[in-house]
């Protein structure tokens, strides 16, 4: 069951790009939970799933001796779905959403990349990707309002 829930339904035992492969299915169910329920409910969501990530990334750490495996995608889960609930949910908004969350998650610019580096366990491992989803949520926000006011005009 913790891998399952670590793997993100094993999306993370993907080959190639296991990162890109979780944060696209942590997208897809992210896009259907806003479908039936409002922004704020994904966000308290994603608060839900990282603080159970957190211990049972402790405990997966303990027992393989690794720090922040590939396999381990329930941080990007979270971190996509924190940035679908400050972005919104238009099509325009789920693709800035995950593109700047996927350049976020990979260049770890600033403090995203203090969080990755200093922050040991969980807590670490968990950390740089919700900051990464907090930033890419408002840097999409942000780029959908600038495109709409060019285009309005």
């Amino acid at each position: 069951m913790q891998k399952i829930f670590l793997t993100f339904f094993y999306s993370g035992l993907s080959p190639f790009a296991p990162g890109t492969v979780g944060t696209l299915a942590g997208a897809i169910v992210g896009v259907l939970l806003l479908s039936i329920l409002p922004q704020s409910t994904l966000f308290l969501l994603s608060i839900l799933i990282t603080v159970i990530a957190i211990k049972e990334i402790d405990k997966y750490e303990k027992i393989t001796k690794t720090h922040d495996s590939k396999e381990i995608v329930i941080d990007e889960v979270a971190g996509i779905w924190i940035a679908l609930s400050l972005s919104g949910g238009t099509i325009l908004q789920i693709v800035l959403s995950i593109i700047f969350f996927r350049i976020f998650d990979i260049l770890k610019p600033s403090y995203i990349g203090k969080i990755d580096r200093d922050v040991k366990g969980g807590l670490g491992v968990m950390g740089d990707d919700l900051l990464a989803g907090v930033i890419a949520g408002i840097c999409s926000a942000g780029v959908f309002q600038l495109i709409g006011y060019f285009i309005a005009i």
